[in-house]
């Protein structure tokens, strides 16, 4: 089966195409700045040198177009028609707590999708030009919606509850959600492939560490805590989100600076986080170099960000009541060996050890010291494989 995988953003749109027979990537693309000035078209075919197109793009409509377009290409394309495509998923951030799964697109689907506009609003609004897009060009081809927050509602109740009145949380259904389920599953299931171990009998913590960062305790195979909670601006602080903080201070900003609610959501959401702290960049690559020059604001947000994660572990190992495996991912957890060694660094209590010379290494592995009791991974994220895989499985039980 040929499944198209989706991840649409307001002005941009993802996409990877996938043979599943063999799970196998032929190609992947970027169209960004869709209804901008300078849009333009990424193609990278497997194997092959990437096309770029520029010309202007309207809509998500003429980027499901030009995507389509670019895989049927005769010299840089992939596959001889758009009829070769059998499925398509769809990346949705925000499922509430009604999916605990991948769902086959309907109308009950898409309404529920849109009912999370008002929570969601950076988020779920693309996704639904996406699949109208793809409605449209693709009306026979089977769309599967994977939610972001589908891993998660495995959560308990003591932990996805806040402490607010009953009647709010039964009127707004205001409870953590949590984000990144995706790649957390992902991670959490290619590390007991390489640990050789059911994933049932292990307890696992998953650092999704990115602009976007979030920590996973995942027992036996389920999720039953993560960082990130209503919204993805809980938990650990990150490029520019502040992450946990005193409601009082957030009210206190709101009176001196006369914010309104959406500026105060607005600087929370993209001034804040180690941006914020450093003044200088939400890029850590930046803020490590600048560190080295001896930059105590740019030391300071990266102490700032392993101490929380450090604080996390802990708290999720008790949770737990015990923890097999440590595990880094996406953009800093995957390429930053000096976070992963400042983070690891103390947590000796735990059992865990990191190999010096392992860590500063590329790619997949295990970075445990030798005499480590909880072994200690980095592992690629793929949320796109995952999509195709839950796409692939939705459509043939649907077909």
């Amino acid at each position: 089966m040929i499944v198209l995988v989706i991840n649409s953003g307001s002005s941009s749109l993802k996409y990877q195409l996938f043979d599943m027979g063999n799970e196998t990537m032929l190609a992947k693309g970027l169209i960004e700045r869709i209804g901008m000035p300078g849009s333009l078209l990424t193609h990278r075919p497997s194997g092959q040198e990437p096309l770029v197109i520029r010309q202007a793009i309207a809509d998500h409509m003429a980027a499901i177009a030009l995507a389509v377009k670019a895989l049927t290409e005769p010299n840089h394309g992939v596959i001889a028609s758009m009829q070769a495509i059998e499925a398509i998923g769809h990346r949705v951030a925000h499922g509430g707590d009604r999916f605990t799964d991948a769902a086959l697109i309907d109308k009950q689907v898409m309404a529920a999708i849109v009912s999370l506009f008002p929570v969601a609003p950076l988020h779920n609004p693309p996704a639904v030009m996406g699949i109208e897009a793809c409605q449209q060009m693709l009306p026979a081809v089977p769309q599967i919606a994977v939610f972001d927050t589908a891993f998660h509602q495995s959560i308990p109740e003591a932990a996805y509850m806040y402490a607010l009145p009953w009647a709010l949380h039964e009127k707004y259904n205001l409870r953590r959600y949590g984000f990144h389920g995706t790649s957390h599953r992902f991670v959490a299931r290619r590390l007991a492939a390489l640990m050789q171990k059911p994933l049932e009998a292990l307890k696992i913590i998953t650092c999704h560490l990115g602009n976007g960062s979030s920590l996973c305790a995942v027992d036996r195979g389920q999720s039953i805590d993560t960082t990130m909670g209503f919204t993805p601006l809980e938990g650990l602080m990150m490029g520019t989100r502040v992450g946990d903080i005193d409601p009082a201070a957030v009210l206190f900003i709101m009176e001196h600076e006369g914010y309104t609610s959406e500026q105060v959501r607005d600087f929370l959401n993209k001034r804040c986080g180690v941006l914020g702290v450093s003044g200088l960049s939400s890029d850590f690559r930046d803020l490590e170099r600048e560190a080295q020059q001896g930059n105590a604001r740019c030391r300071l947000a990266l102490d700032m960000f392993a101490y929380r994660v450090k604080k996390y572990i802990g708290a999720y190992t008790a949770a737990m009541n015990g923890l097999d495996a440590l595990v880094f991912t996406a953009g800093i957890g995957e390429n930053s060996a000096m976070m992963r060694a400042k983070i690891c660094a103390d947590l000796t209590y735990l059992g865990i050890a990191v190999d010096e010379e392992k860590n500063i290494r590329d790619g997949e592995g295990d970075i445990s010291a030798v005499d480590s009791r909880c072994r200690v991974f980095v592992i690629p994220t793929n949320e796109e494989l995952m999509i195709a895989q839950d796409t692939f499985r939705i459509a043939r039980e649907n077909a």
